[in-house]
């Protein structure tokens, strides 16, 4: 499974790391990177936008294929701008993957963007741009194995992208709202639950 990190975020997140422990307990891979602009990885997130994002997972993508520990089954996960990322790299491949999305959005117009800072992290012209112009500024529709997971009590990504995002997926498809879940699922018991909705996901998939 290919874990992409939401805006602002890095590969080692508490839910990627949760993640990690979860999949390693069950036999199953988890591969976490950082985008260009974030955590360990080089360039500044202020120039970065979803197609330079789509770019960097598609690299990770061909780096893992042939690996001599892997069997070939692949699976996208992404929360926030990383599952609206994943949802592109799908629908790019054109493969049925399994591809979970923990509160991410349907659309990026309208949504409040974090805030550009001193050091480069946010967003920046670039990324405005390419969602002023309506290049991925929608997520695609068609996806299929498309397992949303969203909060309920979502304030940054309202659960209507989360419905939204299920209404264009094809199937097989689902829809998991979390009662009280926030934008970051950050009580322990509601990312457990997102966690174990997503290793059934995926183990569903690849039965």
């Amino acid at each position: 499974m290919v874990a992409c990190h939401g805006l602002s975020a890095s590969k080692d997140s508490d839910k990627y790391l949760l993640l990690a422990e979860e999949l390693t307990r069950g036999e199953l891979a988890l591969a976490r990177f950082d985008f260009q602009g974030c955590g360990e990885s080089t360039g500044v997130e202020e120039r970065t936008t979803v197609a330079t994002r789509v770019a960097d997972t598609l690299a990770v993508l061909a780096r893992l294929r042939g690996h001599p520990r892997l069997d070939g089954r692949v699976g996208l996960l992404g929360s926030s701008m990383g599952g609206f990322v994943g949802l592109h790299v799908a629908a790019a491949l054109g493969e049925a993957w399994p591809v979970v999305t923990w509160n991410a959005p349907a659309n990026l117009r309208g949504l409040s963007a974090p805030e550009r800072r001193d050091d480069g992290t946010g967003i920046g012209a670039a990324f405005l741009e390419e969602v002023a112009e309506g290049r991925y500024a929608e997520a695609p529709s068609g996806v299929a194995w498309h397992l949303v997971i969203q909060g309920a009590a979502d304030d940054v990504v309202p659960p209507r992208h989360g419905a939204l995002l299920h209404a264009r997926a094809r199937e097989p498809r689902a829809f998991v709202l979390i009662a009280g879940g926030d934008h970051r699922l950050t009580e322990p018991a509601h990312r457990a639950r997102a966690v174990a909705e997503s290793l059934g996901w995926f183990r569903g998939a690849w039965s």
